[in-house]
């Protein structure tokens, strides 16, 4: 199984890996009896490498080749998917687990890019200043919440946890998963994103700001952390003898700039839109991820697809429709999006301005205004997990990927359909039967 993209391992932690080695190893030999604790371990270790077989009516991949398996059988070793196979042409071992949901869709696990429930609003005051640099949500991730109760019925599996939106920049998000007893157990990578509001709020800010004083001011903040980062690199490659002096402020934008995480960027209304384009990923080369862009904001697609999908990724809600007075009619801003040529489009509930769990209704709604059903499904599980960066774990079903997904019903974004169990890293973490419907 691939590891976490964070994974700490203490002394304390590997002390007790030895002893309990050496334990094992006077047992084998025949000095000792296995203690209970030992007997505890193995038997634990013996859980987690154990085949668990899910066999369900059809599993919809969202691999590259877009495949689609009727009748399968998923199997799934120490938290990885190890193959998809035809249940018609597979003999389950004797010693497997078999989980079967003979008639139930295995889709991934849903992926939201915008999501403002990690703790209560009073936990991190992130509108002290206009740019907030040094502020972050790790600290305000509560593990077995009643947020990730509802975000496991929802069929969700991951998630950007991020400030709010009252200032242009109100610090680092956190990409967690919704499992884990712990906060690092749920943490995936911390930061996740650096949280930026173009407009839409920041113009309250004490007595108030307009767009050109917010825009400088948010370059200004993002440069002076550049410049951080870039006299850190000269040092590092032997460019400069002095190191520069350490600074709190900047030195996790080091990551920004290295293009190891995102900034999600809270903007919609194509003038904004505009500018977010321009300013973060043209000009200052950092990897963007629009979320929002409701509104007209679907009239910058071809500066999105100038700029490459590789380096803008657009997030659509949770509006997911706009009367356009310029052509006096209702748009589908999905559909528009798409219809623009943006092919990376996914789609958020700003939880909890909508509850996260009602994420695949946006989907649902986008597709009533035009969008395509099948890329709707990608829009909430593929295109997520790529706008987080974590698309090399999480976001399809194939063999070698953490063990994350839903299964349902029927069609995820058929609002009849709900959510039969969810699973993360082989566990299942939620099921309808064994714990009742959660909403």
């Amino acid at each position: 199984m691939k590891p976490r993209i964070e994974q700490v391992m203490g002394h304390g932690l590997k002390q007790g890996i030895a002893q309990k080695f050496a334990a094992t190893v006077l047992v084998a030999i025949g000095l000792a009896a296995p203690p209970a604790a030992l007997a505890e371990t193995t038997a634990a270790v013996d859980d987690a490498t154990a085949l668990h077989v899910f066999l369900v009516g059809k599993v919809l991949t969202m691999d590259p080749d877009d495949r689609v398996v009727n009748n399968a059988a998923v199997l799934v070793r120490d938290g990885a998917i190890v193959e998809v196979v035809k249940a018609s042409a597979y003999e389950i071992p004797d010693d497997a687990e078999v989980h079967d949901y003979a008639k139930g869709w295995l889709v991934p696990g849903v992926g939201e890019c915008h999501n403002h429930t990690a703790g209560a609003l009073s936990d991190l005051n992130d509108s002290v200043y206009l740019t907030n640099p040094g502020l972050r949500t790790r600290e305000t991730v509560v593990p077995q919440s009643y947020e990730v109760d509802k975000a496991q019925a929802g069929g969700m599996t991951t998630a950007l946890l991020i400030p709010g939106s009252g200032t242009n920049m109100s610090g680092f998000g956190t990409v967690v998963k919704f499992k884990g007893e712990t906060v690092d157990e749920m943490i995936l990578r911390s930061p996740g994103s650096i949280k930026v509001a173009q407009a839409g709020n920041p113009e309250g800010y004490w007595t108030g700001v307009g767009r050109s004083f917010m825009n400088y001011n948010t370059r200004q903040t993002l440069e002076s952390a550049r410049d951080y980062h870039l006299a850190w690199e000269a040092f590092e490659a032997g460019e400069t003898s002095e190191a520069p002096e350490f600074n709190p402020n900047w030195h996790e934008f080091r990551g920004l700039f290295a293009r190891d995480y995102i900034a999600s960027v809270h903007t919609q209304i194509y003038q904004v839109m505009m500018t977010t384009v321009d300013m973060l990923a043209n000009k200052l080369n950092i990897k963007t991820v629009l979320d929002h862009s409701t509104f007209d904001g679907w009239k910058i697609a071809p500066l999105v697809l100038e700029a490459g999908e590789d380096n803008v990724i657009t997030i659509n809600g949770p509006r997911q429709f706009h009367f356009d007075r310029t052509q006096r009619k209702m748009m589908g801003n999905a559909h528009r999006w798409w219809q623009g040529g943006i092919t990376k489009l996914g789609v958020n509930t700003d939880a909890p301005v909508i509850p996260q769990e009602q994420l695949p209704y946006q989907a649902t709604i986008a597709c009533w205004y035009g969008w395509k059903p099948y890329l709707a499904i990608a829009g909430l599980t593929r295109v997520p997990a790529e706008a987080l960066m974590v698309d090399d774990i999480v976001g399809t079903i194939e063999p070698e990927k953490h063990a994350d997904f839903a299964i349902w019903t029927g069609d995820p974004i058929d609002p009849r359909s709900h959510v039969l169990a969810t699973v993360i890293e082989g566990d299942v973490v939620y099921d309808a039967e064994r714990d009742g419907r959660r909403f």
